[in-house]
């Protein structure tokens, strides 16, 4: 989520940069010249001067920008009837029953967010409700939102200013480079001895275990490959100390994975799924999903209610979505068209020694990029270097991990083997000239 941003901070002049800056501030913009769009349309975006550019990265349009059937039937809805929660209403029902058919693990309750920094807030709550204790333990490079409390959870933009009395981080679990240099059994033993410490620390303090917050598949920390039995021991560690597992995923879900939800993927059942960008595909609508017994005892004791949440109007978009995902059969073109992405990218390897460790499941990939294969020192800013070179030629993309170093790509889910092709040749061409 720390994405490459901007630099430009002028004010003068009466473009749209400096009327933005003037009445907007200095907000985050991607890329050294920040680009202005007009319209979206699939996987394609195209800029004020008519410039198409392929996505190959926004979370949000999951199955496309501006999809037909999605903007159909916001359209519909919107015509019809549009109003909150605290009336009954046949389509919320119908398409809360519908979602959590896709879950197994248990889950029987849904509650409804705008966003998914609020679905991790409400985790949040709830995990501090019904664990042994306050505390919240969350990996070190992550980011989970932009409300208070999630705030406090996301020292991906905090680093060594980190510093919260209920909240724990831990080193993110990771193969390519490993905690000591471990490998196997034992890398996974000091992952979990770093967990178990700040399980200690909270009680130590008196603060108590709330529970666990992490991506599915640690995205903002580069989509490390985890040692195995891991994640599996890590839940269980966090249940026998009193806490609740908090699964976010707001960029896994949805199919992104080629699985409809990454803790699937990664073979761990947590106790709540927190979901966000994609389920309305750019209209407002998030939700938290979980178990009665936790869910009924939390509303039990606490109100919550969200006017915007689980309207009509968000639900005829999330259940698009949804027709979308199952009629066209996306999951599995995220598999294959994934798999031939990450494909064409060991090819690039043998060609450019640049690219290292090449990441992620279905239409999620992440590329390390490095100085020395050796060592592994990060190419840091070649990559960024990279990512503006792409933007000039058509092709949108990011940077995550660590270092800043690891290429970003999601594309949309309808995402073909043409545009994979497009975009393999791209990164070949600026690769062959950096």
């Amino acid at each position: 989520m720390r994405e490459m941003l901007s630099r430009r901070t002028e004010t003068g002049g009466d473009d749209i940069l400096s009327r933005r800056i003037r009445v907007m501030g200095s907000s985050p913009l991607f890329y050294d010249e920040p680009l202005q769009f007009e319209r979206g349309d699939g996987v394609f975006l195209y800029a004020s001067d008519g410039r198409r550019y392929i996505d190959c990265y926004n979370n949000i349009p999951g199955v496309g920008h501006c999809n037909p059937r999605v903007v159909e039937a916001i359209a519909r809805q919107a015509t019809i009837l549009n109003v909150h929660s605290r009336y009954m209403s046949e389509s919320v029902v119908a398409y809360s029953e519908r979602l959590l058919s896709t879950f197994a693990g248990g889950f029987d309750r849904v509650m409804y967010t705008c966003t998914g920094s609020e679905s991790n807030d409400q985790a949040l709550r709830i995990a501090r409700m019904l664990g042994s204790g306050k505390g919240i333990i969350c990996t070190n490079y992550s980011y989970h939102g932009n409300t208070a409390a999630v705030d406090a959870v996301s020292p991906l933009f905090h680093r060594t200013k980190h510093e919260y009395s209920d909240v724990r981080s831990v080193a993110y679990p990771d193969s390519y480079r490993p905690l000591n240099g471990l490998e196997g059994e034992a890398l996974a033993e000091a992952y979990l001895a770093d967990l178990q410490r700040a399980i200690d620390s909270l009680n130590d303090t008196g603060v108590g275990v709330a529970g666990m917050i992490f991506c599915s598949i640690f995205a903002n920390e580069g989509l490390p490959v985890v040692p195995p039995t891991y994640l599996e021991r890590a839940c269980a560690m966090v249940r026998a100390a009193g806490g609740l597992i908090i699964a976010d995923e707001v960029q896994s879900g949805f199919g992104r994975t080629g699985t409809m939800w990454g803790h699937e993927l990664m073979g761990f059942v947590p106790d709540i799924v927190t979901l966000g960008k994609p389920m309305g595909n750019g209209y407002p609508i998030s939700a938290l999903i979980t178990r009665a017994d936790l869910l009924d005892t939390y509303r039990d004791r606490s109100f919550y209610f969200n006017t915007f949440a689980g309207a009509q109007v968000g639900v005829a978009a999330a259940g698009a979505v949804l027709d979308v995902i199952e009629g066209d059969e996306l999951l599995a073109n995220a598999r294959s068209v994934g798999d031939y992405i990450r494909d064409g990218f060991r090819r690039l390897a043998a060609k450019h020694s640049i690219i290292d460790d090449i990441r992620g499941c279905g239409l999620w990939i992440g590329i390390e990029l490095v100085r020395d294969k050796a060592t592994k020192e990060p190419a840091t800013e070649e990559t960024a270097r990279l990512v503006n070179q792409l933007k000039d030629d058509g092709i949108l993309l990011n940077r995550i991990g660590e270092f800043d170093n690891v290429l970003k790509m999601r594309p949309p889910l309808i995402f073909n083997f043409g545009h994979a092709d497009d975009l393999l040749a791209a990164v070949d061409h600026r690769l062959s000239c950096l």
